[in-house]
């Protein structure tokens, strides 16, 4: 990898089953790499190529259901390639799905320190910023709540609130703020702002293209699995747009 390039995608390429009860036979186990797909598999990114420098950001375009989670997933390093590389010479913040690693039943301030523990911060750090992580969250009442008991909204909010304090040198966000409220989306996007002049490298998945413009310089569009365009954010957006013939929401 060059000195550069904090992530390297070579021919990438990850594959699921449509039936879970499926078996695959002994030869499957001897079946090069590249063998054609099962009726019962489907590749969700095939021959997926890029390079990524650090502080860039990127913006993933493409309809759902065409890779674009699966690719975050790829470079969080939470799902692996079935064919192809993927190497991250960096930290990882994922703001994928960043409610999933709470549990219910401990308190907020619990999950706080758990959570932030578990994506490397000392218990040192997590009690200097721990104050600040609430503050932004705006749920100061409810820190020794369980869980369980915040609304949605609240549950993006500190899970947001944690991981966005970390020092990870790469972020990525795939559309965890949909549910949260305007103000709040706001405040979330000041503090993306802040992460990308710190010099952060930035993968963001959104289907709103104002929001891909304003963050994003470069774009990755992807359909039916495969990269079809890598370059420019305004040139991606143009040939999503005439393709499906109609703009991203605004």
């Amino acid at each position: 990898m060059s000195d550069n390039h904090v992530i390297r995608v070579d021919d990438a390429g990850i594959r699921f089953r449509l039936n879970r009860r499926s078996r695959r036979s002994f030869k499957d186990l001897f079946a090069g790499r590249k063998r054609r797909a099962r009726a019962d598999e489907f590749w969700a990114l095939r021959n997926v190529s890029f390079d990524v420098t650090a502080g860039e950001a990127i913006g993933v375009v493409g309809r759902n259901g065409q890779g674009k989670s699966t690719l975050l997933k790829l470079v969080a390093e939470v799902m692996l390639a079935d064919e192809g590389t993927v190497h991250v010479g960096e930290g990882v913040a994922p703001l994928i799905e960043i409610t999933g690693g709470f549990v219910d039943d401990l308190s907020v301030r619990e999950n706080v320190y758990l959570t932030a523990g578990l994506h490397g911060m000392t218990k040192r750090e997590i009690n200097e910023r721990f104050e600040e992580i609430i503050e932004f969250a705006e749920i100061e009442r409810f820190v020794d709540t369980p869980y369980k008991h915040l609304s949605s909204g609240m549950r993006v909010r500190i899970a947001f609130a944690v991981i966005s304090r970390l020092e990870e040198p790469i972020i990525l966000v795939d559309e965890v703020l949909a549910v949260g409220d305007k103000a709040f989306r706001e405040k979330c996007y000041r503090r993306i702002e802040e992460l990308l002049k710190g010099g952060r490298t930035l993968f963001f998945v959104s289907h709103n293209e104002r929001d891909l413009r304003h963050f994003c310089t470069r774009g990755l569009y992807l359909d039916k699995g495969e990269l079809v365009l890598d370059g420019p954010i305004d040139d991606v957006l143009a040939r999503y747009n005439e393709d499906y013939g109609s703009s991203l929401a605004n």
